[in-house]
This record gives C-alpha cells, structure tokens and sequence, in this order.
C-alpha cells in the first residue's frame, strides 16, 4: 500500500471519526488536513497559509452584506407584506393559500438568499394562517420546507457565492451565477404552486382568502416597497451598473432605511443584536472557507479529483447520466452533512468530472445548489426540516411522511433543472 493509499485513509477515518462524535464540521476540516499536513512533513506554516489565502478574495465581501441585509428584513414586517402582496393576485383561488405560501417563498428568498431563513421568516406567518383557514398544520408545514428551498438557488443565494469562490480557476462570476438561477427559481416555483394547488384541492382545503378592495392601494405600495431589494439586485446585474457586492451594499443600505426608518418595524436600539448575529453567521462562514482552503489543497495533492474523475467516467460518458448520478450523491451526502461544508469539500472534487464533461459550471452551479437544497429538507441532518418542525411543533416522524409527495415534486424540477441547461444558461448568455 503506498504513501498516498494511506494518507487518504487516515484522512477518511479522522473525518468521519470527528464527525460522528460531533465535532463542528469547520473543525474535522481542520483537524484532518492537519494529519495529512503532519504525515507529509509540510509544517504547520503552510496550512496557514493555504487558510489566509482562502479569505483573500474581495468577493467574499458580497457575503456579509447580503447576509445582513437578509437578517434586517426578516427581523421586520417584511415576511407578512410579501404574503399580502402575493395573495392579491392568488389568495381568491380554490387552494390559493398553498400557491401564495410558494411564492411568498420565492419572494422572500430573493431577499435573504437562505432556505433557513425563508423557513423561519415566512413560516412563522404562513403556516398559522393555512392552519387557521382549515389546512392541515402538517400540509402546510411540509410546504412551507419544500418552497423555501427556493432561497437557495435564486439570487442572492449566498451558497451561489460560495460556489464560485470554491470552483476556483476559471469560476464563473458571482454575477453570471445569480443571473443563472433567475429562471430555474422560476420554474421551481410554478411546479410548487401547480403541484400545491392541486394537493390542496385533492385534500379538500377549498378555502380562499380575498384581500378586501379598500386595502388593495396599501398592499400594492407595501408590495413594492418590499420586493425592491429583488429589483435593485437584479436590476443592477441586468443593467451592469454594479457588481454583486456593489448590489449587496445597496440592498443593504435600503434594507436599514426602509426598516428602521420608513415602515420603523424594529427600533434602531434593536440594530446592535442584528449585527451580532451577522457577525456570528460570518464567522462560521469565513472559517469554514478558509479551512476548506487548506483542505482542498490536501485533495488535490492525494490527487482524489482524479480518482473521483475516473471512477464516474467509468460508469459512463453520457454528461446527462452522470449528472443524474452526481445529484443523486449530492442529496445522499447532504443528508448528514451541512450544505455550506459540502459545497467548499464537493465542488473541487467534481470540477474535473464537470470539466471532462463540458458541463458549463453555470448549469452545475445551480443542480448543485438545488440537490443540496433538497438534502435541507431530509433527516438526520435536515436543518430547514427541523425548523419547520420546531415551528410548528411537528414530530419528525410525520413531518417526513407529509413530506413524501414534496420530495417527488422537488425531485421532478431537479430533473427539469437537469435536463434542461437552457434555464441556467439563457439568462447569463444573453447578458454577456
């Protein structure tokens, strides 16, 4: 057995092993870089120095402010207008509340850019009210887990952002990337509300709700004003006025006026605590990426891209097959494993699979994103699964059998995604 065979084993059994005693995820990254770090004597400078180079790029600027833009609006009215604008135009239909729960989802995401976020921010409104209309609380707690996946794959995913800092050479730009998951964001979210609808009204939950015409002038104006950070972000890509991080600092900047100032929803006293949990979830974020710098580094000199690359080009050469076989795993693994982690370890395993291919990293990008997604919907280690639980005082259990006919719904736009690229690519394309 030589060197490499077994520094790929004991980097394997160190990882696993921390991980199934529980040890944060950021830190079996560290901890098994390190041990391949020491078995090839290359000295503990170099790990720090692969994890500063990590950090060392400006578009991580991008993250912060989208974060706290998103963390800004959701501790504000922001969830409930979103709700009342979308169910002006759907809450009078036979199961509209299943179809305004969708896109109040979709809305929401294109603001915060996270699925736990949407969850907890349009679940909290949303799912008292389904259940208050006559749906089941179990109905509308499965719903609300499978829309809110939308906020992973429309802009301003920050796991988009992600993406393209652990792709590394040759990364398509955070711009393109958002632009990518525009359409896919789209079509999720009409197979949602089809497919919501139609179990809605086969379950017997009939029950429309109509916003009374006196209040359409408010709901409309509030509507406006809430989705005009999607506007802002999107409008200034299409338009190339601004980078993402240059929209990131907009959107943030109008997320602080027209929270604390204009709607004054929260009390500017109660701004300190939103930045400390910015800086919490930055932090996490930032030291996940450097250690996954430096792990990385220790894949590619065991050379497990390479292996990875000839074992599934082994299977077959077909990119649609294997596209389908790499999602397939995507989901497996991030059933127990962190969606942010995965990206970071996946992304420069699969690159040289997707460059062999001739897959555009654009498409991949956003199947990546949706089959992860899906795995935040998927015990043990669900996490948008056991928010809505906790919510909605649900047993897991239940949950997930409720959850069954969703993941069907969620698998069929994974296919569609899959299948067909011009979704991902027709937007960025167009806009070079």
């Amino acid at each position: 057995m030589d060197h490499i065979t077994i520094e790929i084993i004991v980097l394997t059994i160190t990882f696993i092993g921390l991980m199934l005693i529980r040890v944060p995820i950021s830190l079996c990254i560290v901890a098994s870089t390190l041990v391949v770090f020491l078995m090839e004597d290359f000295g503990l400078e170099l790990i720090s120095h692969k994890m500063i180079d990590g950090l060392n790029n400006y578009a991580l600027l991008t993250i912060p402010f989208f974060i706290l833009a998103g963390q800004i609006m959701g501790e504000g009215g922001l969830a409930k207008r979103l709700i009342k604008f979308a169910l002006l135009g759907f809450g009078r239909f036979k199961g509209g509340l299943a179809m305004v729960n969708c896109l109040a989802c979709l809305l929401f995401g294109n603001i915060s850019g996270s699925a736990a976020a949407d969850m907890a921010s349009v679940g909290t409104v949303m799912i008292p009210q389904m259940v208050k209309k006559g749906y089941s609380k179990e109905f509308a707690t499965s719903l609300t887990i499978s829309a809110s996946i939308q906020g992973v794959v429309v802009p301003p995913s920050h796991n988009l952002i992600l993406y393209a800092l652990a792709y590394g050479a040759a990364a398509p730009s955070i711009n393109a990337l958002f632009l990518a998951g525009v359409f896919p964001g789209f079509v999720i979210c009409a197979i949602l509300m089809i497919a919501g609808r139609f179990l809605a009204i086969r379950n017997g939950y009939t029950v429309n709700e109509i916003i009374p015409k006196e209040e359409h002038g408010k709901v409309i104006f509030d509507g406006i004003f809430s989705i005009m950070p999607c506007v802002i972000i999107l409008g200034g890509i299409f338009t190339g006025w601004f980078t993402a991080t240059e929209a990131g600092a907009i959107a943030c900047l109008y997320a602080f006026i027209i929270t604390f100032f204009f709607y004054r929803d929260i009390s500017i006293k109660e701004f300190w605590p939103i930045i400390l949990k910015t800086l919490r979830i930055c932090s996490l974020v930032f030291f996940l990426m450097a250690a996954s710098a430096a792990f990385s580094y220790v894949l590619t000199i065991l050379r497990i891209p390479d292996m990875v690359t000839a074992l599934l080009l082994g299977i077959s050469s077909n990119p649609l097959i294997l596209l389908f076989i790499i999602a397939c795993l995507l989901i497996l693994l991030s059933a127990p494993m962190d969606m942010a982690p995965l990206i970071m370890i996946m992304t420069p395993i699969l690159k040289p699979v997707i460059l062999n291919m001739h897959v555009d990293p654009l498409h991949f990008g956003i199947i990546m994103m949706l089959s992860l997604g899906i795995g935040l919907t998927i015990p043990p280690h669900g996490a948008v699964l056991f928010i809505g639980c906790a919510l909605t005082d649900t047993p897991i259990g239940r949950a997930v059998r409720h959850m069954l006919p969703f993941y069907v719904i969620l698998f069929i736009c994974l296919m569609v995604i899959i299948y067909v690229p011009q979704l991902s690519l027709y937007l960025p394309h167009f806009m070079r």
